[in-house]
């Protein structure tokens, strides 16, 4: 049985800690699920789809640089291949938290 690759993004930001980057890369979603829902509660990561079968709750985020960041599921059952990999790099583009996004292989 082949196993798939798995993909990360690597950004880069004017964001000087993970907890900055982290907020440039949820809050957008946050703020569209509260419009459409009314609320939010830390248990709602999960159902906050960033996009096609990633939610919010899959994501992770390491600082590997002064400003550049890895944005996998590592800790996620989900495996990131390089389609939702690609996805997931539109739509941060689309939000434009981050100067440069780029997917790359974890392997």
């Amino acid at each position: 049985m082949k196993k798939s690759t798995e993909f990360c993004l690597i950004v880069e930001g004017n964001y000087l800690s993970i907890e900055e980057a982290n907020h440039a890369l949820i809050d957008p979603f946050i703020e569209e699920y509260v419009e459409e829902n009314g609320k939010f509660r830390i248990h709602n990561f999960d159902d906050i789809q960033v996009t096609s079968g990633i939610s919010l709750g899959d994501l992770e985020i390491e600082m590997i640089d002064d400003g550049v960041f890895e944005i996998s599921c590592k800790s996620s059952p989900l495996i990131l291949t390089e389609r939702k990999a690609e996805k997931l790099a539109e739509t941060l583009r689309r939000q434009a938290m981050f100067d440069e996004i780029t997917v790359e292989s974890l392997e």
